[in-house]
């Protein structure tokens, strides 16, 4: 049997609950071309006991994103990967990345924490989407 391609971790100062932040995660795999259609993903039964939450709230999460057209369950086999969200954005992502961990560097050396780090992202990141609006 195929190896599931993705790893889930949950976030508690997120504000998303476990749910939501499993449906983000695929989400966000999928638009970065880390989850591929075919890709199995990781038993509900898996994903439950590697983050000590109760296989309904995975559960929830499939569906959503079998509701989504993304996923599809085949019944004693796994869940798979019917569509991806990558577009023609993906090759300008490589060099993006890149900028971006050295970025990463630069405000750890400047001795930035992951939590400092995140609230100056997000907070320039909802600065930015403000003045495209304007």
């Amino acid at each position: 049997m195929e190896e599931p391609v993705i790893e889930f971790h949950l976030n508690s100062r997120s504000g998303l609950s476990p749910y939501q932040q499993l449906v983000q995660q695929v989400r966000h795999a999928l638009r970065l071309g880390l989850l591929e259609e075919g890709d199995r993903l990781p038993t509900v039964k898996e994903v439950a006991k590697q983050m000590a939450v109760n296989p309904n709230t995975v559960l929830k999460a499939y569906r959503e994103l079998e509701h989504d057209g993304l996923v599809a369950a085949r019944p004693g086999v796994g869940t798979f990967v019917t569509r991806t969200l990558a577009d023609g954005t993906l090759a300008a992502q490589g060099p993006l990345r890149k900028d971006l961990q050295r970025w990463l560097t630069k405000a750890r050396l400047a001795g930035l924490d992951d939590e400092s780090i995140e609230a100056l992202f997000m907070s320039t990141f909802r600065d930015a989407a403000g003045e495209d609006v304007a």
